[in-house]
């Protein structure tokens, strides 16, 4: 008598409630799919598609010739400073040389070497002079370096102005976009969880209440848990908005229900003894009991006391008498435990 439903029942039921659960799951991943997916509905973002390309195509061609031509200059200012150093030790060696054969003219005072002494000073000169036009060299292409560099800077500003520009507009598509795929994704889940409300309201102590049931579990699980990642900056206050609206329509239905069946109560407890336990259900009788509560207004009774034989709250009959062996038994079994007799119930107040 402490359990209502049968063993086979109670496996069954379990079953029930994996196939529910079950059934959620494959719902969650095809959602999780579905709501993961959306924004593919929607173009993917360029910020090509934001910039004038009347004025931008050509001042990209022209910083990409103007960094070609700089790279060009920069390989002959390298090769121009390469010719530097070695006219620079050319001369630095020709003047060693010339200071050797110098010093020793000087020691031996021959007049017959002043013409090699000419021909020595011009060859220094014209490596010094070749040194020199290295270096001019240098700066010329230094020069046109910076005039590059400066000419890119302007190209630079001018294409970053539009990009900066392109970049404000697809930042505010890209918002309106996010809105969008935002709201079909509201609009895809918020409905189940309506559905799956309405399902709870009138659908759950159904037939095929594990469907229902695994339905309610992956609405929740839709909206609370698979839209909080895709949830834009002002989502959470839709996501909020939305769980205080629910709380309080459930909350109202269940003070509702509450008061519905207190009422129910109290006019169940004015009907007369035997009305009131031919109106209760084999299981609901033996679950309520198995609780310790009475069955009839479901308050704690004490049902191990052998003195207690009718409800001291409201008066219900709890045992009787088997009327073939007087053995005593709950007024809700159908059969005697001790004789096995069908209780033929008696008449209202036993």
């Amino acid at each position: 008598m402490a359990h209502a439903l049968r063993l086979s029942e109670k496996w069954f039921r379990r079953g029930l409630w994996l196939v529910a659960f079950v059934f959620a799951s494959f719902l969650i991943g095809l959602g999780g799919r579905i709501v993961g997916d959306l924004p593919q509905v929607e173009r993917s973002l360029q910020l090509d598609d934001f910039i004038d390309r009347a004025v931008a195509e050509p001042l990209r061609t022209q910083l990409r010739e103007g960094e070609r031509a700089q790279q060009q200059s920069e390989a002959a200012r390298e090769q121009a400073e390469l010719a530097l150093q070695v006219a620079q030790q050319a001369t630095v060696a020709a003047r060693e040389t010339f200071s050797n054969w110098l010093a020793t003219r000087r020691a031996t005072a021959q007049p017959d070497q002043d013409a090699e002494l000419i021909a020595r000073t011009q060859a220094l000169d014209a490596l010094k002079a070749k040194e020199g036009e290295a270096q001019r060299r240098i700066d010329a292409l230094r020069q046109a370096e910076l005039d590059q560099a400066q000419q890119l800077d302007g190209v630079r500003a001018q294409l970053n102005d539009l990009e900066s520009a392109a970049h404000a507009a697809m930042d505010a598509e890209q918002r309106r976009m996010e809105l969008r795929v935002f709201g079909y994704r509201l609009a895809l889940t918020l409905p189940l969880l309506v559905l799956a409300g309405w399902l709870f309201a009138k659908k759950r102590k159904s037939t095929w209440w594990p469907f229902v049931w695994g339905f309610i579990f992956f609405a929740l699980f839709a909206f609370f848990v698979e839209l909080v990642p895709y949830l834009p900056s002002y989502g959470g206050y839709v996501r909020y908005i939305v769980g205080i609206v629910l709380t309080v329509l459930v909350g109202r239905y269940a003070i509702v229900a509450l008061n519905r069946y207190l009422a129910r109560q109290r006019l169940a407890e004015d009907q007369p003894d035997a009305v009131r336990r031919n109106e209760l259900s084999y299981d609901t009788a033996l679950t309520r009991l198995g609780k310790g509560v009475c069955p009839g207004c479901e308050r704690g009774v004490d049902l191990k006391d052998p003195a207690i034989d009718y409800c001291p709250h409201c008066g219900i009959r709890l045992f009787d008498r088997c009327l073939a062996c007087q053995a005593r038994k709950s007024a809700f079994s159908k059969f005697c435990y001790a004789c096995g007799t069908s209780a033929a119930r008696p008449a209202a107040g036993g």
